[in-house]
């Protein structure tokens, strides 16, 4: 989330414009904010800036490299080019890099190599100008993907390695089971059977509802994320009581979680549904945008028999869980909050997507399932031609 820190920053970085000289605007910036320097990197809790300096908008200098970067990944971090008329600012986090390019051969998922140029840098996002004015939309995008999430995708871009998964090929007929799916959705969340799974999660929440809170106010988005969703649906009891005594005690030390690489936390076969949940929390407070789903893998689900695909939000207050919601992945304004992250993933996959923070927050006050058959099957269309 951007805060007023990051809003004073840019304000006083655009007021020097036209100062023309790197070092001046650091000097005139360290009298102003309270930053530390990490060799090239000056930074406090709220964000971190590198200043670089150029004859012309067009810069292909070395700004940081991926490690140190991953330091300052989960708060925003903004380059800002000084040149002679105006100080330019892009928000420079893993998300918004096309490739690592400086010393980066051996960049590998288990090596962290190399340094990004300022040509790597995106100066347009998913159709968004990398600029103040959009630091904040980005900035949410970029904390539902996080370094974890950027990480295969740059070695992929840097190195040109084949990528592993590969697009969902849909068949006639499994294009025709797709689209049925509205209807599945439809008859599931009007059955008893949605009441059943509703509270069958529901009590999962209360019975760890105290480490739930504790864990919320865990402040990287990714891991109190996994934490919650590990506490309510994990299926290694062993490591659910290692995570539950390390919460109680505030350790900071905390058992590392592999949580299920698949479309959906928790899975129940009812009768007449194949259902898939994917549970995700939302601090009311907070604007950040929640994870959405893997694209190729939603369409290899819908093309199932029975197949209905559904979230669970919990809605978290410092000390307080607000409420929990069990919504259709076709609910109204769940649809259209819906970011399709397609140009930014690899070459062989349709893509991520995300949902606004703000729907959530509405839908966890005010919830409702209510579903256009019309604008769904429009939407599946657009996932299917991806």
């Amino acid at each position: 989330m951007i805060n007023k820190a990051v809003s004073s920053f840019v304000s006083f970085i655009e007021s020097k414009n036209g100062i023309g000289n790197k070092a001046n605007l650091i000097r005139e910036t360290l009298k102003e904010f309270s930053l530390t320097k990490d060799r090239s990197v000056y930074y406090c809790e709220d964000f971190a800036v590198r200043f670089s300096s150029s004859s012309t908008t067009n810069f292909g200098n070395t700004v940081i490299s991926l490690s140190n970067l991953q330091k300052y990944d989960s708060i925003p971090f903004i380059v800002c080019l000084v040149t002679p008329n105006k100080n330019i600012l892009y928000l420079s986090n893993t998300t918004f890099l096309k490739k690592i390019s400086h010393s980066s051969q051996e960049l590998r998922i288990d090596n962290i190599r190399g340094s990004l140029n300022g040509s790597d840098i995106v100066k347009e996002f998913q159709y968004i100008s990398n600029s103040p004015a959009n630091f904040e939309k980005l900035f949410n995008i970029h904390e539902g993907i996080g370094f974890e999430g950027n990480l295969a995708r740059l070695v992929e871009a840097t190195n040109n390695i084949s990528p592993s998964g590969e697009k969902f090929d849909v068949s006639s007929a499994q294009r025709l089971k797709i689209l049925n799916g509205i209807d599945r959705a439809i008859k599931f969340i009007s059955s008893k059977e949605y009441s059943e799974l509703k509270e069958d999660l529901d009590k999962k929440v209360q019975k760890y509802k105290n480490e739930i809170i504790i864990a919320s106010f865990i402040e990287n988005v990714n891991i109190r994320g996994r934490i919650i969703e590990y506490l309510i649906v994990g299926e290694d009891e062993r490591l659910r009581t290692e995570l539950i005594e390390a919460l109680r005690k505030k350790s900071q030390r905390i058992p590392s979680l592999r949580t299920k690489n698949t479309l959906g936390d928790y899975t129940r076969i009812f009768d007449d549904y194949y259902t898939a949940t994917d549970v995700k929390t939302k601090i009311m407070i907070l604007s950040s945008n929640p994870k959405g789903y893997n694209i190729d893998k939603l369409l290899e689900f819908l093309s199932k028999d029975q197949s209905v695909f559904m979230f669970y939000f919990i809605g978290l207050e410092p000390n307080k869980i607000v409420s929990q919601i069990l919504i259709s992945m076709f609910q109204n304004d769940l649809l259209k909050s819906t970011i399709l992250l397609n140009h930014w993933s690899g070459r062989n996959s349709r893509g991520v997507t995300q949902f606004e923070g703000s729907t959530i927050h509405q839908l966890i006050i005010s919830p409702n399932n209510k579903i256009d058959k019309q604008e769904s099957k429009n939407f599946l269309e657009t996932l299917i031609k991806l």
